[in-house]
């Protein structure tokens, strides 16, 4: 039975659902207000209607409020966590690729957490799995024997997450649709992990 608000008539949400309306008005707050904004939590509070102590009740933090975000809103990753590590070095980088662009709050909610400089903030929180997938890419030629792949992950990882941050501006700094900047843009990506993968004695002659 539904729990009643004594006096009014409301139904009492639980943590669960105060829980999930303060992370779907912490995202609305972002995509109205943009990154450099910053979140307020008790605007957020505000927004999804809840008491201002809650908030500090359930999250604390604005960093643990946004590192919650995150989780909110890669629950439903398109990735297969399992298939993606066995594929090589190139398709898993273009797999990321394109679960960036499908997630860009997600992006943004990682750069405030990165500006904060928030201890408790993990951009690669699988890198046990990445080094072992990195190892396995060297012994079976994916990656040059001599790649340092730790830091090809990271650089890779640099362009994507960069892309879906200044996508908009780079879209009207070059006077072109988003969308052609996407499409124009995945083959240089390409392009580029192409010749991370390529040993230095298969370059071709200038």
């Amino acid at each position: 039975m539904a729990q009643q608000q004594e006096g009014t008539g409301r139904r009492r949400r639980s943590r669960q659902e105060t829980e999930h309306d303060l992370l779907d008005a912490a995202l609305r707050l972002l995509r109205r207000d943009g990154v450099l904004a910053g979140i307020n939590l008790r605007e957020v509070a505000k927004e999804a209607g809840v008491n201002h102590g809650q908030i500090y009740q359930y999250f604390g933090t604005r960093q643990t409020l946004l590192r919650a975000a995150i989780a909110h809103l890669v629950e439903h990753d398109f990735l297969d966590r399992d298939s993606h590590w066995d594929q090589p070095f190139v398709e898993r980088r273009r797999a990321m690729w394109r679960a960036a662009l499908s997630k860009p709050d997600v992006v943004r909610l990682e750069a405030l957490l990165a500006l904060d400089d928030d201890p408790g903030f993990d951009l690669f929180p699988d890198l046990p799995r990445t080094r072992a997938a990195l190892h396995r890419d060297t012994e079976d030629g994916s990656l040059p024997p001599d790649a340092d792949g730790l830091v090809m992950h990271a650089m890779t990882a640099s362009t994507y997450l960069g892309y879906c941050i200044f996508r908009d501006a780079i879209a009207r700094a070059l006077d072109i649709s988003p969308e052609d900047l996407d499409r124009r843009s995945q083959p240089v990506f390409d392009q580029m992990l192409s010749a991370l993968t390529q040993a230095p004695g298969d370059a071709e002659p200038s």
